[in-house]
Protein backbone atom coordinates (compact mmCIF):
# COMPACT_ATOMS: atom_id res chain seq x y z
CA UNK A 1 0.00 0.00 0.00
CA UNK A 2 2.87 2.30 1.23
CA UNK A 3 4.31 1.53 -2.69
CA UNK A 4 1.29 2.41 -4.37
CA UNK A 5 0.94 5.95 -2.53
CA UNK A 6 4.47 6.64 -2.90
CA UNK A 7 4.56 5.70 -6.94
CA UNK A 8 1.14 8.31 -7.14
CA UNK A 9 2.88 10.72 -5.04
CA UNK A 10 6.41 10.70 -7.28
CA UNK A 11 3.56 11.10 -10.35
CA UNK A 12 2.04 14.16 -8.99
CA UNK A 13 5.45 15.40 -8.14
CA UNK A 14 6.57 14.80 -11.73
CA UNK A 15 3.63 16.08 -13.24
CA UNK A 16 4.00 19.46 -10.87
CA UNK A 17 7.60 19.73 -12.24
CA UNK A 18 6.31 19.97 -14.92
CA UNK A 19 4.01 22.69 -14.99
CA UNK A 20 5.95 25.04 -13.21
CA UNK A 21 8.89 24.20 -15.63
CA UNK A 22 6.31 24.81 -18.17
CA UNK A 23 5.50 27.95 -16.77
CA UNK A 24 8.24 29.27 -16.47
CA UNK A 25 9.32 28.53 -20.01
CA UNK A 26 6.69 30.34 -20.70
CA UNK A 27 7.77 33.35 -19.10
CA UNK A 28 11.06 33.53 -20.78
CA UNK A 29 10.01 32.83 -24.09
CA UNK A 30 7.92 35.97 -23.52
CA UNK A 31 10.71 37.96 -22.55
CA UNK A 32 12.83 36.67 -25.00
CA UNK A 33 10.28 37.92 -27.30
CA UNK A 34 9.79 41.34 -25.74
CA UNK A 35 13.51 42.17 -25.89
CA UNK A 36 13.62 40.74 -29.15
CA UNK A 37 11.06 42.91 -30.66
CA UNK A 38 12.76 45.88 -28.55
CA UNK A 39 16.28 45.97 -29.79
CA UNK A 40 14.87 45.24 -33.07
CA UNK A 41 12.91 48.35 -33.62
CA UNK A 42 15.17 50.13 -31.51
CA UNK A 43 18.25 49.08 -33.74
CA UNK A 44 16.41 50.05 -36.89
CA UNK A 45 15.73 53.54 -35.44
CA UNK A 46 19.25 54.72 -34.61
CA UNK A 47 20.74 53.19 -37.61
CA UNK A 48 22.82 50.43 -35.46
CA UNK A 49 20.70 47.59 -37.21
CA UNK A 50 22.97 44.79 -38.53
CA UNK A 51 21.97 44.34 -41.92
CA UNK A 52 24.89 42.38 -42.61
CA UNK A 53 23.61 39.89 -40.52
CA UNK A 54 20.05 39.80 -40.97
CA UNK A 55 21.05 39.54 -45.34
CA UNK A 56 23.58 36.68 -44.59
CA UNK A 57 21.05 35.05 -42.30
CA UNK A 58 18.02 35.65 -44.84
CA UNK A 59 20.39 33.92 -47.10
CA UNK A 60 21.13 31.13 -45.24
CA UNK A 61 17.48 30.23 -44.36
CA UNK A 62 16.40 30.42 -47.97
CA UNK A 63 19.30 27.95 -48.61
CA UNK A 64 18.42 25.74 -46.39
CA UNK A 65 14.58 25.88 -46.44
CA UNK A 66 13.91 26.72 -50.27
CA UNK A 67 14.12 23.38 -52.22
CA UNK A 68 12.94 20.55 -49.18
CA UNK A 69 9.54 23.07 -49.05
CA UNK A 70 9.04 23.25 -52.91
CA UNK A 71 9.30 19.37 -52.33
CA UNK A 72 7.04 18.93 -49.82
CA UNK A 73 4.60 21.42 -51.30
CA UNK A 74 4.60 19.06 -54.82
CA UNK A 75 2.89 15.95 -53.07
CA UNK A 76 1.00 18.33 -50.74
CA UNK A 77 -0.86 19.15 -53.83
CA UNK A 78 -1.44 15.87 -55.28
CA UNK A 79 -2.65 14.44 -52.10
CA UNK A 80 -5.19 17.70 -51.64
CA UNK A 81 -6.65 17.20 -55.70
CA UNK A 82 -6.69 13.21 -55.11
CA UNK A 83 -8.64 13.61 -52.03
CA UNK A 84 -10.90 16.50 -52.62
CA UNK A 85 -11.59 15.09 -56.37
CA UNK A 86 -12.23 11.87 -54.87
CA UNK A 87 -15.20 13.40 -52.46
CA UNK A 88 -16.70 16.30 -55.36
CA UNK A 89 -17.18 12.91 -57.56
CA UNK A 90 -19.12 11.45 -55.19
CA UNK A 91 -21.30 14.18 -54.28
CA UNK A 92 -21.08 15.73 -57.90
CA UNK A 93 -19.87 18.80 -57.04
CA UNK A 94 -17.00 18.44 -59.76
CA UNK A 95 -17.05 22.00 -60.50
CA UNK A 96 -15.95 23.18 -57.13
CA UNK A 97 -12.78 21.32 -56.88
CA UNK A 98 -10.49 24.55 -57.81
CA UNK A 99 -12.28 26.36 -55.31
CA UNK A 100 -11.72 23.97 -52.61
CA UNK A 101 -8.13 23.14 -53.42
CA UNK A 102 -7.03 26.61 -53.88
CA UNK A 103 -8.76 27.71 -50.85
CA UNK A 104 -7.89 25.27 -48.28
CA UNK A 105 -3.90 25.19 -49.49
CA UNK A 106 -3.76 29.21 -48.80
CA UNK A 107 -5.69 28.92 -45.53
CA UNK A 108 -4.35 26.10 -44.41
CA UNK A 109 -1.71 24.20 -46.04
CA UNK A 110 0.61 26.99 -47.12
CA UNK A 111 1.27 28.05 -43.41
CA UNK A 112 1.60 25.26 -42.34
CA UNK A 113 4.14 23.72 -44.46
CA UNK A 114 5.99 26.49 -44.11
CA UNK A 115 5.89 26.51 -40.16
CA UNK A 116 7.24 22.91 -40.28
CA UNK A 117 9.60 23.93 -42.88
CA UNK A 118 10.46 26.72 -40.52
CA UNK A 119 10.27 24.85 -37.26
CA UNK A 120 11.78 21.73 -38.62
CA UNK A 121 14.86 23.03 -41.12
CA UNK A 122 15.37 26.65 -40.33
CA UNK A 123 14.37 26.33 -36.32
CA UNK A 124 16.69 23.76 -35.75
CA UNK A 125 19.52 25.37 -37.41
CA UNK A 126 19.71 28.52 -35.42
CA UNK A 127 18.98 26.77 -32.20
CA UNK A 128 22.15 24.26 -32.91
CA UNK A 129 24.34 27.87 -34.02
CA UNK A 130 23.13 29.34 -30.68
CA UNK A 131 23.74 25.95 -28.92
CA UNK A 132 27.04 25.68 -29.96
CA UNK A 133 28.21 29.28 -29.23
CA UNK A 134 26.39 29.17 -25.77
CA UNK A 135 28.75 25.97 -24.82
CA UNK A 136 31.82 27.54 -26.12
CA UNK A 137 30.50 30.10 -23.92
CA UNK A 138 30.58 33.01 -26.66
CA UNK A 139 27.70 34.02 -25.73
CA UNK A 140 29.35 34.36 -22.25
CA UNK A 141 32.04 36.44 -23.60
CA UNK A 142 29.99 38.65 -25.39
CA UNK A 143 28.22 39.95 -22.24
CA UNK A 144 31.60 39.97 -20.86
CA UNK A 145 32.48 42.63 -23.61
CA UNK A 146 28.96 44.46 -23.06
CA UNK A 147 27.08 43.46 -26.29
CA UNK A 148 24.09 42.03 -25.78
CA UNK A 149 23.86 38.23 -27.38
CA UNK A 150 20.09 39.35 -28.34
CA UNK A 151 20.67 42.06 -30.07
CA UNK A 152 23.61 41.13 -31.84
CA UNK A 153 22.26 37.27 -32.55
CA UNK A 154 18.57 36.61 -32.12
CA UNK A 155 17.10 40.14 -33.47
CA UNK A 156 18.65 39.61 -37.28
CA UNK A 157 17.55 35.82 -36.89
CA UNK A 158 13.99 36.98 -36.09
CA UNK A 159 13.95 39.68 -38.90
CA UNK A 160 14.93 37.25 -41.64
CA UNK A 161 12.84 33.88 -40.29
CA UNK A 162 9.98 36.61 -40.65
CA UNK A 163 10.38 37.56 -43.92
CA UNK A 164 11.52 34.47 -44.91
CA UNK A 165 8.65 32.62 -43.93
CA UNK A 166 6.19 35.31 -46.02
CA UNK A 167 8.18 34.24 -48.79
CA UNK A 168 7.92 30.84 -48.41
CA UNK A 169 3.89 30.79 -48.48
CA UNK A 170 3.75 32.09 -51.90
CA UNK A 171 5.86 29.60 -52.80
CA UNK A 172 4.25 27.11 -51.27
CA UNK A 173 1.09 28.13 -52.40
CA UNK A 174 2.04 28.83 -55.71
CA UNK A 175 3.91 25.16 -56.36
CA UNK A 176 0.76 23.04 -54.29
CA UNK A 177 -1.86 25.16 -56.15
CA UNK A 178 -0.19 24.36 -59.24
CA UNK A 179 0.36 20.90 -59.23
CA UNK A 180 -3.02 20.39 -57.71
CA UNK A 181 -4.18 22.21 -61.16
CA UNK A 182 -1.84 19.74 -63.46
CA UNK A 183 -3.36 16.79 -61.56
CA UNK A 184 -6.90 17.78 -62.06
CA UNK A 185 -6.73 19.77 -65.26
CA UNK A 186 -4.09 17.15 -66.88
CA UNK A 187 -6.56 14.03 -65.24
CA UNK A 188 -9.57 14.86 -67.40
CA UNK A 189 -11.61 16.08 -64.40
CA UNK A 190 -12.67 19.37 -65.04
CA UNK A 191 -11.60 22.06 -67.74
CA UNK A 192 -9.26 24.70 -66.90
CA UNK A 193 -11.43 27.15 -67.29
CA UNK A 194 -14.20 25.57 -64.97
CA UNK A 195 -11.54 25.17 -62.12
CA UNK A 196 -10.27 28.41 -62.69
CA UNK A 197 -13.34 30.14 -62.46
CA UNK A 198 -14.78 28.08 -59.29
CA UNK A 199 -11.58 29.05 -57.64
CA UNK A 200 -11.30 33.12 -59.03
CA UNK A 201 -15.66 33.13 -58.22
CA UNK A 202 -15.12 32.35 -54.32
CA UNK A 203 -11.43 33.03 -53.00
CA UNK A 204 -10.51 36.28 -51.61
CA UNK A 205 -8.03 38.54 -50.74
CA UNK A 206 -8.38 37.84 -46.98
CA UNK A 207 -7.75 34.41 -47.72
CA UNK A 208 -4.28 35.50 -48.85
CA UNK A 209 -3.81 38.21 -45.96
CA UNK A 210 -4.64 34.97 -43.57
CA UNK A 211 -1.60 32.91 -44.81
CA UNK A 212 0.19 35.51 -44.74
CA UNK A 213 -0.52 36.43 -41.08
CA UNK A 214 -0.12 33.07 -40.27
CA UNK A 215 3.37 32.56 -41.59
CA UNK A 216 4.22 36.22 -40.43
CA UNK A 217 3.40 34.70 -36.86
CA UNK A 218 4.45 31.26 -37.30
CA UNK A 219 8.28 32.69 -38.17
CA UNK A 220 7.99 34.50 -35.47
CA UNK A 221 7.58 32.12 -32.58
CA UNK A 222 9.45 29.37 -33.93
CA UNK A 223 12.36 31.39 -34.17
CA UNK A 224 12.04 32.58 -30.47
CA UNK A 225 11.90 28.99 -29.74
CA UNK A 226 14.67 28.07 -31.64
CA UNK A 227 16.34 31.22 -29.95
CA UNK A 228 15.89 30.74 -26.52
CA UNK A 229 16.68 26.72 -26.61
CA UNK A 230 19.94 27.23 -28.45
CA UNK A 231 21.17 29.82 -25.72
CA UNK A 232 20.13 27.95 -22.89
CA UNK A 233 21.66 24.61 -24.30
CA UNK A 234 24.44 23.21 -21.41
CA UNK A 235 26.45 19.99 -21.05
CA UNK A 236 28.85 20.20 -24.23
CA UNK A 237 27.66 18.42 -27.50
CA UNK A 238 24.67 16.58 -26.31
CA UNK A 239 22.86 19.88 -24.29
CA UNK A 240 23.27 21.22 -27.92
CA UNK A 241 21.45 17.73 -29.87
CA UNK A 242 18.70 17.78 -26.78
CA UNK A 243 18.19 21.44 -27.30
CA UNK A 244 17.36 21.30 -30.63
CA UNK A 245 15.21 18.21 -30.41
CA UNK A 246 13.42 20.30 -27.52
CA UNK A 247 12.96 23.34 -30.16
CA UNK A 248 11.34 21.77 -32.88
CA UNK A 249 8.82 19.35 -30.68
CA UNK A 250 7.54 22.49 -28.94
CA UNK A 251 7.24 24.34 -31.84
CA UNK A 252 5.43 22.58 -33.88
CA UNK A 253 3.00 21.89 -30.54
CA UNK A 254 2.79 25.80 -30.03
CA UNK A 255 2.04 26.31 -33.79
CA UNK A 256 -0.73 23.97 -34.23
CA UNK A 257 -2.38 25.09 -31.12
CA UNK A 258 -1.96 28.69 -32.68
CA UNK A 259 -3.17 27.56 -35.84
CA UNK A 260 -6.40 26.58 -34.54
CA UNK A 261 -7.14 29.92 -32.92
CA UNK A 262 -5.99 31.75 -36.09
CA UNK A 263 -8.40 30.05 -37.56
CA UNK A 264 -11.19 30.05 -35.50
CA UNK A 265 -10.27 33.46 -34.85
CA UNK A 266 -10.89 34.07 -38.92
CA UNK A 267 -14.25 32.22 -38.63
CA UNK A 268 -15.89 34.32 -36.19
CA UNK A 269 -14.99 37.78 -37.53
CA UNK A 270 -15.42 37.12 -41.12
CA UNK A 271 -18.21 34.44 -41.52
CA UNK A 272 -18.43 35.14 -45.00
CA UNK A 273 -15.26 33.84 -45.65
CA UNK A 274 -15.45 30.47 -44.39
Amino acid sequence: MSAVVAGGRSVVDSLTGRFKAGIITTGELVKLAVESIQWGFSDIVARRFSWSEFLLQCWFMTRVSLLPTILVSIPFGVITSVQIGAAANQIGAQSFIGAVNGIGVLRQGAPLVTSLMIAGAVGSAICSDLGARTVREEIDALKVMGISPIQRLVAPRILAALLVSVLLTVIVAMTAMTTAFIIVVGGGQISSGTYLDSFVGLAQPADLILAEMKAFIFGFVATIVAAHKGLSARGGPKGVADAVNQAVVLSVILLAVINVGLTQAYVMLFPGGA
